[in-house]
């Protein structure tokens, strides 16, 4: 019995070895794919894309954002307390320097008025004849003249009068359309009130700020273009003026330039983004941002040379979006390695995927 129960045991024994020596072929028929594919990864990571540099125009370009303003605005405010008798405040319409817009109650002035000026009347009349009694020696040379100083005197107050009652009324400083007014007749107001406002109709500056590093491009008479944000149309500008320093806070200069074309478009306090065209360079470097590789001091490319890598360092100009400006550091014609920068050392054999010369 014993002797059958051994060799019970024997084929599944050998149904076990039969097993492991099947696991051992495939895990060594298995090795082999692996190593080939690792090197087949390897041989696809050092295939990197390259541009070829050549010349090409820059236009040196800013984008900021700025305001338009009335050419000349005022709140129209009143000198003196008072109560309004009279408005003359068309809202929306235009009205000519001068024009009587408010009127102050002035009963009391215009009285007041009255009387220095039947004083004065009198007083004339008293000088004249103090005059004839003077040439007949009826009178002394100081009392005549203790009566032309009473006299200028009087003028003088009709002067100041006349001063406090121009106060009450206020007037168009300058040709304007007036805005929606804030008082009615027989307000009480006080020099803080706003009664309107008044712009001028036919112009319109534009207010805006620039960085410090452009601020010495920015020059009177300079010609720039802005547009509207719920208008693709382009509209210029002429620079006027600049504020002639730095804001300390922002470092950036504020610009004012003068609208050259009004439009019902443009409405004083409204967004604008503006563009600057500052320089021009008809034979510029440009390369793709992603060649550009940032260091603790320096910049640098790889550049092809004899099919191997090499890290040169570089300068660089304007910026945009998608390429940057190299002012130092390579040539027309080199070729710049613009992917797999982060797989490649000083002197790797480089495998193109593709080689780009299109413009940026």
């Amino acid at each position: 019995m014993k002797r059958i129960s051994k060799w019970l045991y024997l084929p599944a024994v050998l149904v076990i070895i039969t097993l492991l020596c099947l696991n051992c072929g495939k895990t060594k028929d298995n090795r082999l794919p692996k190593a080939n594919n690792s090197a087949l990864r390897q041989k696809q990571l050092t295939k990197v894309d390259a541009y070829l540099v050549k010349p090409s125009l820059l236009i040196d370009e800013v984008s900021v954002s700025g305001s338009l303003l009335a050419f000349e605005e005022v709140e129209l405010k009143n000198e003196v307390p008072g109560r309004v008798v009279r408005i003359n405040l068309p809202e929306g319409k235009f009205v000519k320097k001068g024009t009587l817009l408010v009127k102050l109650f002035d009963d009391d002035l215009q009285a007041g008025l009255n009387k220095l000026q039947i004083q004065l009347a009198i007083q004339e009349k008293i000088y004249e004849r103090q005059s004839e009694l003077l040439k007949a020696n009826g009178i002394s040379q100081n009392d005549y003249d203790q009566t032309g100083l009473q006299l200028n005197s009087l003028r003088a107050d009709i002067e100041v009068q006349k001063v406090l009652i121009r106060k009450t009324e206020v007037l168009a400083p300058f040709d304007g359309v007036i805005g929606l007014r804030n008082i009615s007749i027989g307000a009480e107001v006080t020099p803080s009130t706003l009664l309107a406002t008044i712009r001028s109709e036919d112009k319109l500056k534009l207010d805006f700020s620039v960085p410090e590093k452009y601020s010495s491009e920015i020059k009177p008479g300079m010609k720039i273009i802005f547009t509207m944000s719920n208008d693709e149309k382009q509209y210029e500008a002429t620079v006027m003026a600049t504020e002639e320093g730095i804001d300390a806070a922002t470092r950036n200069l504020k610009v004012r330039a003068f609208v050259d074309n009004k439009s019902d478009h443009l409405l004083p306090g409204a967004f604008t983004d503006v563009n600057l065209k500052l320089n021009e360079k008809k034979n510029a470097l440009l390369v793709p941002t992603q060649a550009i590789i940032p260091e603790e001091q320096n910049k640098s490319v790889i550049v092809a040379k004899k099919g191997k890598a090499h890290f040169i360092n570089v300068k660089t100009g304007v910026r945009r979006a998608s390429s940057v400006e190299i002012t130092e550091g390579i040539q027309p014609g080199d070729t710049v390695i613009i992917t797999g920068l982060l797989f490649l050392k000083e002197g790797s054999k480089l495998y193109y995927s593709s080689v780009k010369a299109d413009s940026i």
